[in-house]
């Protein structure tokens, strides 16, 4: 009778009404405003008891949406840098190194153009191996959210012939990567450093690396999986061993028992370093190993993680150092622009190394068995690590940071809104706790403090997170006041599917659903390489990259960095597109910032096309001009090789056609 009772009680839990839902088009508006439609139907939702961490989350989307380039015909990208850096590789604007924290977070999002998008160019010649990176691992991590097959092994072969491209970076005697640490994107490491005896390390230093073997060791990993999907089984086992061998002498090898640290190894020798020797002091890449699950589950690694926990060591006030104050050039500022500081890795806190720190802490709390973290020191420094994102009230996250006083060091003009690090995979996937499986299920095991600690989290929620081609929600309420109802529950599609009244691990069976098929609208206004078609041009404003910068593939409102061609004055403007041959168009998206100030959006706005002898006017359908936001102008297709906006901007303010889209 009684475990009758319990039974019916249990049953009435778990099909008890879902939790209030948070409402997507009040939170879309209120966060993004004109903006808030790309948002509403791409974004999972999420809110909390901590309002700063909900706002960095929702910033974290709107970095996402600015660096996402659209290259044509190409399809989008995610930059690094919002604006053009001399080290990209052109004509795309795209860098390798921080592609895995881009797809860690594109992988969440509904619309996965994006992602695939990304990694089939990355796959077609967009990675020249410039940068270290684990792509093929981000590749794997995608299909354990979405779950589709075909995306994840469609480019097999490229990822193989990429990986044994790095054989050039692979010892044969040591049977290990090395890498200068300039191309493992840190660069003034305490390797680079220590080669030039102290007066430089910009460049030199090569090493064998705890990053790039755990990048590889992951690679190697994530292709076993990817060709055991594919049904190769002797691929898999091949690639599966190359794993298991990294993995085995990294341990051995980049291990120091004196620093209880995985540390750098030389491959250079000179007058100031040997190789094979260690390198004298501890860094924070020390923890990419746990990153990808790479060291076992043993005593003697986990103890490596006091470190960060030190004040004394690793562990700053504001932000985690990359080498610790005990070293010789700790914080030494060797290069600059100009009189500005540029970016070294002897201390200061990058986001870059924050994130593989949080993500491999996030892994240690979930599966290892060890009492050195605890999950109040994740929920502490992703706090911390969130704070770094404000400045006073304003959020634009920037390169590095003293480790101190939480301030920006680099602070250039390139470097507001970078996109160099995650945050959203470290709520969705650490915090909220949902970890992805390759089988039909998901874990849910957030990362919660005990009640009474200092970091307790009161209560979250996480709504419309796809996985699996469904919606998943997850809702924590650690006494009942805020949803009603006590403990974490799980949603499917908004049907309740699991509950639990304390914080835990829950596992839940999800059958796979095909996944959306991707649309692909081609934008035909794209000019990837100035001075070739498509051409613009204007009534005003006509220097070269003042008109590129409407064309250029990129949508952002932020006014810390302008962006898009600005006229000289008011009145009557326009802007034109030459396509260079006869195009079907039938819609345009025009992207117009506003600042409250002196740059307006025009009052109106007309479409001409070219037939051939003049302008003619077209009868558009759409939306008025929307400032900080996307104006839809939508008519009859037509063919016609020039595309004119004629724009009526209010008296004495300027306007700022931020990007056109013809399509």
């Amino acid at each position: 009778m009684i475990r009758t009772a319990r039974r019916l009680a249990a049953a009435a839990l778990l099909f008890a009404a879902p939790a209030q839902a948070i409402d997507a088009e009040r939170v879309a508006r209120e966060r993004y405003g004109n903006d808030a439609p790309w948002y509403q139907q791409r974004i999972p939702l999420f809110e909390s008891a901590d309002s700063r961490l909900d706002s960095v989350y929702y910033y974290r989307w709107q970095l996402y949406r600015a660096h996402q380039r659209d290259l044509g015909e190409r399809g989008y990208i995610s930059t690094e840098f919002l604006d053009d850096v001399p080290w990209q590789l052109e004509p795309w604007a795209s860098l390798n190194d921080a592609t895995g924290f881009h797809l860690g977070e594109g992988r969440w999002l509904h619309d996965r153009r994006y992602a695939d998008d990304y990694i089939a160019h990355m796959y077609t010649g967009g990675n020249d191996r410039h940068f270290t990176d684990y792509m093929a691992d981000a590749v794997w991590r995608r299909y354990l959210v979405d779950g589709d097959r075909a995306a994840a092994t469609r480019h097999l072969a490229a990822m193989r012939r990429l990986y044994d491209a790095w054989d050039d970076h692979r010892d044969r005697a040591r049977r290990l990567y090395w890498v200068e640490p300039l191309l493992d994107a840190t660069e003034y490491t305490i390797a680079s450093i220590d080669a030039s005896g102290g007066t430089d390390g910009f460049r030199g230093g090569d090493a064998f690396r705890p990053s790039i073997n755990s990048y590889m060791f992951a690679n190697a990993r994530a292709l076993s999986q990817l060709y055991a999907l594919a049904g190769d089984r002797t691929a898999s086992a091949d690639f599966a061993a190359r794993a298991a061998t990294i993995k085995a002498l990294v341990q051995r090898d980049l291990w120091s028992p004196t620093l209880g640290h995985f540390v750098d190894r030389y491959k250079v020798s000179n007058r100031y370093v040997r190789y094979w020797a260690p390198v004298r002091g501890r860094e924070l890449v020390g923890y990419v190993p746990w990153t990808f699950d790479l060291p076992d589950d043993s005593a003697r690694f986990a103890a490596a993680w006091r470190h960060v926990l030190s004040p004394d060591e690793l562990g700053g006030a504001a932000g985690p150092r990359t080498v610790e104050p005990s070293y010789a050039h700790y914080m030494r500022q060797y290069r600059y622009e100009g009189n500005a500081p540029e970016c070294q890795w002897n201390g200061p806190s990058w986001p870059f190394q924050t994130t593989q720190l949080l993500l491999g802490m996030a892994n240690l709390l979930d599966h290892y068995d060890q009492t050195v973290v605890t999950r109040s020191d994740y929920l502490r420094l992703l706090r911390q690590y969130a704070a770094l994102h404000y400045q006073g009230d304003r959020l634009d996250l920037e390169e590095d940071y003293h480790p101190d006083t939480g301030r920006p060091i680099v602070g250039l003009a390139r470097s507001h809104h970078y996109f160099h690090s995650g945050f959203v995979d470290l709520v969705l996937g650490g915090l909220v706790g949902i970890r992805a499986q390759a089988d039909d299920t998901v874990v849910v095991n957030p990362l919660l403090p005990a009640v009474g600690d200092p970091q307790a989290l009161a209560w979250f929620r996480a709504q419309d997170v796809p996985y699996h081609g469904h919606r998943l929600s997850v809702t924590w309420d650690v006494d009942g006041r805020h949803y009603g109802e006590r403990g974490l529950t799980v949603e499917l599609d908004g049907r309740r599917v699991a509950h639990r009244a304390s914080a835990g691990r829950l596992t839940v069976a999800v059958s796979r659903a095909a996944p959306a098929p991707v649309a692909r609208p081609i934008d035909r206004a794209v000019q990837l390489v100035r001075g070739q078609f498509p051409r613009p041009s204007a009534s005003s404003g006509t220097a070269a990259e003042n008109l590129h910068d409407a064309v250029d593939g990129r949508v952002w409102f932020f006014p810390e960095l302008p962006n898009g061609w600005s006229s000289d004055g008011g009145g009557a403007q326009w802007f034109a597109v030459d396509l260079g041959r006869p195009t079907r168009l039938e819609r345009a998206e025009l992207a117009f910032f506003a600042d409250g100030a002196q740059v307006a959006a025009p009052r109106s706005y007309k479409v001409q096309a070219w037939d051939g002898a003049r302008w003619r006017d077209v009868a558009v359908r759409g939306t008025a001009p929307l400032a900080n936001g996307i104006t839809h102008a939508i008519w009859q297709p037509l063919t016609t090789s020039r595309v004119r906006v004629l724009f009526d901007v209010p008296a004495a303010h300027t306007m700022r056609l931020a990007e056109i889209k013809l399509f």
